[in-house]
């Protein structure tokens, strides 16, 4: 079963969050559990966790479709020491807010070596960011976003991913979240038929299939290998229908969250409507 949302807004609270996916009929969502562009956020009383849960249960979602997003200012490696250690104690805050919500994922950007890092030794101090705080934390999977590679941002090779994986000692507690433009953007051909597969398999090949957590379904306003990070609404970017169509009949996507973060979320209800209709009996 295909499980589609968007990645919603919680003004008025975390706790409207589920409420606002029920709205736009989705069966899954995303979510910032505090500000998306500060270092920290105002704590989560016990009253906002319990009415949070409460809706989750009421609105009929699992933490299992349910995927949180960290702030856009971490950078778990960061060539400042002053800035990785600021990005650790955020990531760190994170998870713990998730912790305290009931939910099993915290999805992230990898991080960016600012052309101050080598590659290698940016992955290895992001795998090393990731170590420290599993070990401080429990219950909640770290997922890894594939990136498009825009300026230094790693994350857009499948092999970047495999080798932060590697580091990270407690496997079970790592993921991969796949974000179809980003991908598209880094150079994987998931416009073609033939491009799909080979994608897919490499993926497979490469990290394995068994960290794949969840996907974000975004078209493409660029052209692949651009390295350009711009979502477009489903069907409308270089990605193209076929390929919305293909996924969402593809059973490897059973049971995760697949969440849109096309940029008018006015239409996330028709575009969750739409998706749904394309799945064949």
């Amino acid at each position: 079963m295909k499980y589609i949302g968007a990645h919603v807004s919680v003004k008025g609270g975390v706790s409207n969050a589920p409420l606002e996916a029920s709205r736009i009929e989705a069966k899954a969502f995303a979510l910032f559990t505090g500000s998306s562009n500060r270092w920290s956020s105002k704590p989560i009383s016990e009253e906002e966790t319990a009415r949070f849960k409460e809706n989750c249960e009421t609105a009929g979602f699992t933490a299992n479709h349910i995927l949180p997003h960290d702030n856009f200012l971490i950078n778990l490696g960061s060539p400042d020491p002053v800035k990785l250690e600021m990005s650790r104690k955020s990531f760190l805050d994170e998870m713990k807010r998730c912790e305290q919500l009931g939910l099993t994922m915290l999805n992230f950007h990898p991080g960016s070596h600012l052309k101050e890092l080598s590659v290698e030794d940016c992955l290895d101090l992001i795998a090393e960011s990731i170590n420290i705080t599993l070990d401080k934390t429990s219950g909640v999977t770290a997922v890894i976003e594939s990136t498009a590679g825009q300026g230094s941002n790693l994350g857009y090779e499948f092999e970047q991913i495999a080798h932060i994986i590697d580091k990270v000692e407690d496997k079970t507690r790592v993921g991969v979240c796949v974000d179809t433009c980003h991908s598209y953007s880094a150079g994987y051909d998931l416009r073609s038929e033939e491009g799909y597969l080979k994608t897919w398999s490499d993926f497979d090949r490469i990290i394995g299939a068994n960290y794949l957590r969840a996907l974000h379904l975004n078209d493409d306003k660029r052209e692949r290998g651009s390295r350009i990070d711009r979502h477009e609404e489903i069907g409308k970017g270089t990605l193209g229908e076929d390929f919305f169509i293909r996924l969402v009949n593809d059973p490897r996507f059973d049971n995760m969250p697949l969440i849109l973060e096309t940029p008018n979320e006015a239409i996330w209800h028709e575009e969750i409507a739409w998706l749904y209709s394309q799945i064949k009996e």
